[in-house]
């Protein structure tokens, strides 16, 4: 395959090992979504990397051997959106105390303020 001829902004993973932050459980995260980046911390290196291999296939939406950042923000969007729906989903069951699939006033009360009322 030959090499592209336009230049495109390019994010790569470094090929080295870093130390990472005292923030780095929030680009862990993002990029991987909470519950997956808690998976990943029980990973040895080996496996951790040949996850994250077959993830930034996934993000390499045109398959072009390297991540464009639209495709890296794209993928964290997703990530995001996907915690969000999930989040909901599991709150939503605390609120809803008549399981009616509505969340009326005294529940929401009920629930985020029970033990003061």
């Amino acid at each position: 395959l030959g090499k592209p001829t336009a230049r495109q902004e390019r994010a790569r993973l470094p090929a080295a090992q870093h130390e990472d932050g005292p923030g780095f459980q929030y680009d862990h995260e993002a990029f991987l979504g909470k519950e997956e980046a808690r998976s990943f911390d029980q990973l040895s290196p080996e496996e951790s990397r040949e996850r994250l291999g077959k993830i930034v296939d996934r993000i390499d939406d045109n398959k072009d051997g390297y991540i464009t950042t639209e495709e890296l923000k794209t993928w964290i969007k997703r990530v995001q959106k996907r915690y969000i729906y999930e989040n909901v989903a599991k709150v939503w069951k605390d609120y809803d105390l008549n399981k009616d699939d509505k969340i009326a006033w005294e529940e929401y009360k009920q629930a985020t303020y029970g033990y003061y009322l």
